[in-house]
């Protein structure tokens, strides 16, 4: 019996998961419904990191699926294909993120920082992949539209800190004048 003939498709990406070193969920993201329930995304999420966590690779096919990961200090990112998907296309995607979180982050990766920024996180990813759809693979780009929509968050959203260093700058600027 020949195998069906696949048909090329933009949604390449069926999630993007972030867990911390016990395999805790930080950030999950699912773009199908390969895992509809909240108790079987968790069961998925804990074999993936039971799978990975103590290998070197990059690369895994679990549950007919085709997983991309990258381990640094204390966090697990893994992008997540179907079982023809390409490797490449998926590892695009899981250098983009970790590349543009490690320049959003100042280099400094790791649980607490993430905890931390997770707006810029949510922010990032939507630019990257949305629907399961690769949008951007260019962490410069990446950070760089993060950064303007964070710029645009209404007052309501902002911080004390976000408003008071808005009103210094504004300000500074009129005194310069």
């Amino acid at each position: 019996m020949d195998s069906p003939i696949l048909e090329p498709s933009l949604y390449t990406v069926k999630a993007v998961l972030i867990l911390d070193n016990d395999g805790d969920r930080l950030y999950a993201k699912y773009y199908d419904d390969t895992y509809p329930t909240a108790k079987e995304q968790k069961a998925f999420e804990k074999n993936i990191f039971n799978k990975t966590h103590r290998t070197d690779s990059e690369i895994a096919l679990l549950e007919g699926l085709t997983v991309v990961y990258k381990s640094n200090i204390d966090l697990f990112f893994y992008v997540i294909g179907s079982s023809h998907e390409n490797e490449l296309m998926l590892m695009a995607v899981l250098n983009c993120l970790f590349d543009s979180l490690s320049q959003m982050l100042r280099k400094n990766v790791e649980r607490r920082a993430l905890l931390e920024n997770m707006e810029g996180l949510f922010l990032a990813v939507d630019e990257i992949v949305d629907g399961g759809v690769i949008l951007e693979s260019d962490p410069q780009q990446v950070v760089h539209r993060v950064a303007l929509r964070g710029d645009d968050v209404p007052l309501t959203e902002q911080t004390v800190t976000q408003v008071l260093q808005s009103a210094k700058e504004q300000i500074k600027w009129s005194l310069l004048r």
